[in-house]
C-alpha cells in the first residue's frame, strides 16, 4: 500500500523504543493513540491530558473511579489484539503525535509498528508490557513525551512498592509457597498457563501456579484437572462464579473452597491481577501478597488503595468506595 497522506512534523530528537527501534519524536507531544487498552491505562495513569481516547470507553462503574472528564474521551477503538476496530485513515484523522503500543514485544508487533508508521508517517513506539519492567516502561515513556520527571516519581513508586514486597516473600521456602489456581470464565475453567502475561503477578509473588507446567496463555481446563490439581487458593475475577463455588458440591472438595481461600479479585476501575494486563496491577500486587502470604502483610489495605487511586487515577475514594471496591464488587 502507498503510504498514506500526513503531515509534515517536525522532529526534536529521536527515541529508542523498547524493541530497539529508533522513533523521530516531534518537538512536542500533546496528542498521543493508544493501540490498546494497556497502553491507554499506562497514559491516563501518566498524564490524562495526553490520551486522546479509549479503546473502549470505561462503563460508568469505571468512571466513578476516574478523574472528572475522564470518560468524556472517545472510544477510538484499538490497532493491536483480538478485535482491532481502527484502521489507518482513522488514526490520519485524529493527527496524533505519536502512537503507543504496549505489552508483548515480538516480530508481529514490531511489523505492525514498522508498517503503521511507514503508511502514516506517524512515530509508533512500543514498549515493554511485563510487570516486571513497570519503572522501566514509565521512564521511557516519560523519554518520548519530554516528561521525564513526572515519569521517574512513577517509576519510583512502582520500584519501591515491588522491592518492599520482594523482600517479605524472597525468604519464604518452597514448599511454604501456596499452589494457585487462577479462575477466569463464568465456571472458573479458564486459567492462565505458566508465563502468561494472566498471572504475571501470581508467578512474580513466588505463587505456585497450578497451570505452570505448560507454558501458554489463557487456556480452558476440566473440572477434573481442577479436582488433581487440589489447589490451596483460588483467585478470581468472576463474581458470579465466586458466589456460586462457595456453594457448589463440584467445588467442595477443592482445599481452596474448603478452607475459605477462594478470593474475588478487585476490579475497579481496572482489574488488578489481569483485565488487562497494565500498570493497574501495581495496586493488586499489594492485595495479592495479602491474600497469598497474610502473615507477612498485617497492613490495612484502604489507606494504600486511596494513596494509589490519588496517584496513578487521579482520584481520591471515599471509605465507602474502598470498601466496594476491595470487595470486588463490579
Amino acid at each position: 500500500m502507498a503510504a498514506l497522506t500526513a503531515p509534515r512534523i517536525a522532529r526534536a530528537a529521536t527515541v529508542t523504543d523498547d524493541a530497539g527501534r529508533a522513533i523521530a519524536i516531534p518537538k512536542k507531544v500533546e496528542r498521543i493513540f493508544a493501540a490498546g487498552p494497556p497502553a491507554s491505562i499506562l497514559l491516563y495513569t501518566f498524564a490524562p491530558s495526553l490520551l486522546l481516547g479509549w479503546t473502549r470507553r470505561p462503563a460508568s462503574a469505571q468512571c466513578e473511579f476516574l478523574a472528572a472528564g475522564a470518560c468524556d474521551k472517545p472510544e477510538l477503538g484499538r490497532l493491536t489484539g483480538r478485535g482491532n476496530t481502527t484502521n489507518l485513515e482513522v488514526l490520519l484523522n485524529l493527527k496524533p503525535d505519536l502512537a503507543l503500543d504496549v505489552g508483548t514485544i515480538n516480530d508481529t508487533y514490531v511489523s505492525l509498528a514498522n508498517r503503521v508508521q511507514q503508511q502514516t508517517g506517524i512515530p509508533y513506539a512500543l514498549l515493554d508490557g511485563r510487570f516486571s519492567a513497570v519503572a522501566s516502561t514509565y521512564r521511557k515513556l516519560g523519554e518520548l513525551t519530554g516528561r521525564q520527571s513526572e515519569a521517574e516519581t512513577f517509576a519510583h513508586y512502582a520500584e519501591t512498592t515491588i522491592a518492599t514486597i520482594k523482600g517479605r516473600i524472597d525468604s519464604i521456602p518452597e514448599d511454604q509457597r501456596p499452589r494457585v489456581y487462577y479462575a477466569r470464565g463464568p465456571r472458573g475453567l479458564e486459567t492462565g498457563l505458566g508465563d502468561s502475561i494472566n498471572v504475571e503477578t501470581i508467578e512474580f509473588l513466588g505463587a505456585r501456579n497450578v497451570a505452570g507446567g505448560q507454558r501458554g496463555g489463557m487456556a480452558a481446563v476440566s473440572m477434573e484437572q481442577v479436582l488433581a490439581w487440589n489447589p490451596d487458593v483460588i483467585i478470581t475475577i468472576e463474581p458470579a462464579f465466586a458466589a456460586s463455588a462457595r456453594s457448589d458440591p463440584v467445588w467442595a472438595p477443592v482445599k481452596a473452597v474448603r478452607s475459605g481461600r477462594l478470593y474475588l479479585s478487585p476490579t475497579l476501575p481496572f482489574g488488578w491481577v489481569d483485565f488487562p494486563p497494565s500498570v493497574n496491577r501495581l495496586i493488586g500486587l499489594w492485595w495479592l501478597a495479602k491474600v497469598l502470604y497474610p502473615d507477612r502483610f498485617p497492613e490495612d489495605l484502604r489507606p494504600i488503595t486511596r494513596d494509589f487511586y490519588r496517584r496513578f487515577y487521579h482520584v481520591t475514594p471515599t471509605d465507602a468506595q474502598i470498601t466496594r471496591v476491595l470487595a470486588g464488587q463490579h
